[in-house]
């Protein structure tokens, strides 16, 4: 199963449309797409609005490939259950938010080696045909390690002593 989301903050039609497009074109039938607050219903793809957070994470842990915008949130998401992610980020000219910072993330992920990343609706359907040859990864932890919170708080601690 792919499991699309958007979050639930806005829609992102451009991305629902590519993806609900990819599919109808190649006969898929496994996709679930969480699609936000829109008037658009996708014919090729299950979906839904909004789903719950126990719902949410079940569906990024059972999928074989997630699909989604590039905010930290469900990038986090994905990789503390270990499963691949390709995100196309929202675009601030085209009012999908209220800046570029989800192409920062995406191209800095992308250089992380952590996501797969289609800039665009146009770059998707061949991301997409591309999935099934990602693996699961490692699983992050969803903290810090002790050791990095450690040093974070002595570091805190130096700057707050006179």
């Amino acid at each position: 199963m792919i499991f699309v989301t958007v979050g639930h903050q806005m829609p992102f039609d451009r991305l629902i449309a590519a993806v609900d497009a990819w599919a109808g074109a190649r006969g898929r039938s496994d996709v679930f797409a969480q699609i936000g607050p829109t008037s658009l219903r996708p014919a090729h793809v299950q979906f839904a609005d909004k789903i719950e957070p126990a719902e949410f994470k079940r569906r990024m842990q059972q999928a074989t490939a997630v699909v989604a915008h590039a905010g930290m949130g469900s990038i986090l998401t994905a990789l503390e259950c270990g499963t691949p992610i390709l995100v196309m980020p929202r675009l601030g000219r085209l009012q999908e938010t209220r800046n570029d910072h989800q192409v920062a993330t995406a191209e800095r992920m992308k250089a992380l080696g952590r996501v797969v990343v289609a800039m665009d609706e146009h770059e998707l359907p061949a991301a997409m045909d591309r999935l099934a040859d990602l693996a699961r990864g490692p699983a992050i932890a969803p903290q810090a390690s002790p050791e990095l919170l450690a040093a974070v708080r002595g570091r805190f601690e130096a700057h707050l002593t006179p």
